[in-house]
């Protein structure tokens, strides 16, 4: 179980509401994530969790309320900033992979190093070490299809990590597996993501799965009702303003992308 400080939340949600057509996916959602810790939010299929994990990750934008990543509410950048926020800071695990299914293992873990700009040669040798991380080297040449599920869900967390985000997004990473590959998946991906020390939301409905997180939320019909902010810091101290959008950008983008004029 992480030590969690829960000085500054990293990742906020206040009061969200997201609605398609007549249907309320969201109503008032308020979460907080810290620094360091593995998030399950938990519920029934409807509930509304992926639409707060696309809220939170900036792929949604709520009818109301505010998203705020480090301190910058996502509402104030625009799309090229929530873009490079989602190349550099955040990655993505999805239920079925989303694997390119005409590239190999390598070529499928390359692709974020690739966008943010890193040299063909350096992002292959980053590529080859990830999977060698979750004992994929010798699948590095294959396409997903020659792949059972377990190891082609393993390489979509390899190619989450591979740009050393900050936070990861997980939408019912292990859904379409059985419990052996799932467990894999699972312990290898908190086994890397604690050693980068980055933060973990998962979406699922297992309570098999969700045992692994050092938190459980549960949302149902649009609303947490239970787990969810945590309210004011331990000492009592308001949270520090909020940075300029500008900032954001001007951040460091992901540990492994931080001096990309460097790496061409």
């Amino acid at each position: 179980m992480t030590v969690i400080d829960r000085q500054a939340p990293l990742l906020t949600a206040r009061a969200l509401r997201k609605s398609f057509g007549r249907t309320d996916a969201l109503r008032g959602v308020d979460l907080d994530v810290f620094p360091g810790e593995a998030v399950a939010v938990m519920g029934p299929s409807g509930s509304g969790k992926s639409t707060l994990l696309h809220c939170l990750a900036g792929v949604l934008v709520p009818d109301a309320g505010t998203v705020t990543f480090r301190g910058t509410s996502l509402g104030d950048l625009d799309e090229r900033l929530r873009s490079r926020l989602r190349l550099t800071e955040f990655g993505f695990v999805f239920q079925f992979g989303q694997l390119l299914p005409d590239l190999t293992a390598l070529e499928n873990v390359t692709i974020p190093l690739l966008l943010a700009g890193v040299k063909r040669s350096k992002a292959e040798v980053t590529a080859r070490s990830w999977l060698d991380r979750f004992e994929l080297g010798e699948k590095s040449g294959q396409t997903p299809g020659a792949m059972s599920g377990g190891e082609a869900q393993r390489v979509a967390v390899a190619r989450a990590l591979v740009a050393e985000p900050e936070v990861i997004f997980a939408d019912e990473p292990t859904g379409a597996l059985d419990s052996l590959a799932a467990e894999t998946v699972l312990t290898a991906m908190l086994e890397q993501v604690k050693q980068l020390g980055a933060t973990l939301v998962i979406i699922t409905h297992d309570p098999r799965t969700a045992s692994y997180a050092d938190r459980e939320v549960m949302v149902r019909d649009g609303r947490i009702t239970a787990g969810g902010a945590v309210g004011q810091s331990r000492s009592g101290v308001d949270p520090e303003p909020a940075a300029r959008p500008e900032e954001v950008g001007a951040s460091t983008p992901g540990r492994q992308l931080r001096s990309q004029d460097e790496q061409r």
